[in-house]
């Protein structure tokens, strides 16, 4: 049991002691978020503000399995797990580093990001299937549905709804990091209970290295995640939900990235068939700040949200 306590411990100093050079180093190399044109006034001085602060809370969790559990990288359900944090990260950082050289937010076109999220989310399911089922519960009943092949269809679903989940919620200081940090503790306890120390070592590592990140990231911030960290955030906690059996308590743990993406969705399909906006913003938390919030209020009341999804999502999964 002591070994997680070692990794919380190795990620959260390594993360606190090498984030100030890594932003120096983003700095002098000029390593700045590209705002897009739609962002709100007040906003677009992010622009000077380092992008790619994912990099670090990526690296320095799988750094300190290395250090705390070698072996974990040999196994499938622990190696998935990794594999997700790290590939959704990989192509956050090849959208980031398009937007950094060409000084424009497109980025990846989004069919090259849907392709590249597709072919991950159906390696992880091959992965996976060779040790789990594709049974499901049901919460709060005790009936189990086999999904054959669709749960390829879920799989897919939960990768690539909490990797645009986080990445739509990346959008104030503090925001994102906060609210995937709060996601993450329902996981832990599940990998507790299912006597996964392993995972509960990764889980609680990856926790410690985000709040090193938010001593950087609140507002105002020195660095920002950018899609390096917000795809790779999603990844790993739809990985971790597939791994723990929690694929229903995902929905709830996440409900802040779900709100997110739904409200996007309803914006984007009221202007195209209605001509008209639902909301007066989307992503939503902007719409708060236009009605007269302060960004750091509309952060802290995301967070409280985050953690009434998370206790709710923790309720689910122990139901089960």
């Amino acid at each position: 049991m002591l070994k997680p306590f070692v990794s919380f411990a190795i990620s959260l100093s390594l993360t606190l002691v090498l984030m100030p050079y890594y932003i120096r180093f983003l700095n002098r190399i000029n390593h700045s978020q590209s705002i897009s044109e739609y962002s709100l006034d007040e906003f677009k001085s992010k622009k000077q503000t380092p992008t790619m602060g994912g990099v670090l809370f990526v690296l320095i969790p799988l750094l300190a399995m290395l250090i705390v559990y070698p072996l974990s990288y040999t196994k499938l359900a622990t190696g998935i797990v990794y594999l997700a944090f790290l590939g959704y990260g990989l192509i956050g950082f090849w959208d980031d580093a398009l937007i950094v050289i060409q000084h424009k937010n497109d980025g990846l076109k989004p069919l090259t990001k849907f392709i590249s999220q597709v072919l991950l989310a159906i390696l992880f399911y091959f992965l996976y299937r060779q040790s789990a089922s594709s049974t499901i519960l049901i919460p709060f009943t005790q009936m189990f549905i086999n999904l054959g092949w669709l749960y390829a269809v879920l799989v897919f679903v939960m990768f690539a709804g909490a990797s645009n989940g986080v990445n739509l919620t990346d959008g104030m200081d503090g925001l994102a990091g906060g609210t995937s940090l709060l996601a993450f503790i329902p996981f832990a306890y599940f990998a507790y209970t299912q006597n996964n120390m392993e995972l509960l070592a990764f889980i609680v590592a990856v926790m410690g290295s985000l709040i090193g990140y938010l001593r950087y990231n609140w507002h105002p911030a020195k660095i920002i995640m950018g899609d390096t960290g917000a795809l790779a955030l999603g990844g790993v906690l739809a990985a971790l939900a597939m791994v723990l059996k929690q694929e229903f308590a995902l929905i709830v743990i996440g409900g802040v990235f779900v709100f997110e993406t739904i409200c996007v969705i309803l914006q984007i399909g009221s202007v195209k068939l209605r001509k008209k906006k639902i909301f007066r913003y989307t992503p939503i938390h902007y719409s708060f700040t236009l009605s007269g919030w302060k960004e750091t209020n509309v952060v802290l009341f995301f967070w409280l949200l985050g953690a009434i999804c998370a206790v709710l999502g923790l309720l689910i999964g122990v139901m089960q």
